[in-house]
C-alpha cells in the first residue's frame, strides 16, 4: 500500500472505531466499545504506518539527490 493509502485508511479505522465507541457509550454496549477502541488504535497504527514511509521516502530522496 502506498503511504497515502495507508494514513487514509488509518484515518477511516480511527473515525469508525470513534463512532462505535460513542454508539456504545450511549447504548451501554461495553463490547461495542471495547471494539471501537481497537478499531481506533488500529487507525493509529495504519497512519503511522503511512508516515513512517512518507519519511523514509523522503530520507532516500535526499540520499540520492533527488529533493
Amino acid at each position: 500500500m502506498s503511504s497515502t493509502t495507508d494514513k487514509l485508511k488509518g484515518l477511516a479505522n480511527e473515525a469508525a472505531g470513534n463512532i462505535k465507541q460513542a454508539a456504545g457509550k450511549v447504548t451501554g454496549n461495553d463490547q461495542l466499545i471495547v471494539e471501537g477502541k481497537a478499531q481506533e488504535l488500529k487507525g493509529e497504527a495504519q497512519r503511522t504506518v503511512g508516515e513512517v514511509k512518507d519519511g523514509a521516502a523522503a530520507l532516500a530522496d535526499k540520499i540520492t539527490g533527488k529533493r
